[in-house]
């Protein structure tokens, strides 16, 4: 996690919080979701996990890495910088 700068804030709801990060090398933008170990992870982040990383397709955000700290679940993927979605 050594490798990464913070950006800034840009999300947070029940479940974490997500952040805008930045990798000291490579320069490339990453979106980080962190979620507090516990209660909260259970099989349906564990199968959103399997799922999510096994898809491939150019308008799906791709899973990098999955990392877990001793308070934190977080999820490494490609940010997208078009804001949240909101499904009315």
């Amino acid at each position: 996690m050594d490798k990464y700068e913070l950006m800034r804030d840009i999300g947070s709801g029940n479940f974490g919080v997500a952040r805008l990060m930045r990798n000291k090398e490579t320069r490339e933008l990453v979106a980080m979701k962190y979620i507090e170990r516990g209660y909260k992870i259970d099989e349906n982040v564990a199968r959103e996990i399997i799922n999510h990383r096994s898809l491939r397709h150019p308008n799906i955000i791709r899973f990098k890495k999955v990392v877990l700290t001793p308070t934190h679940l977080t999820i490494i993927m490609e940010y997208a910088a078009g804001g949240e979605l909101f499904i009315d």
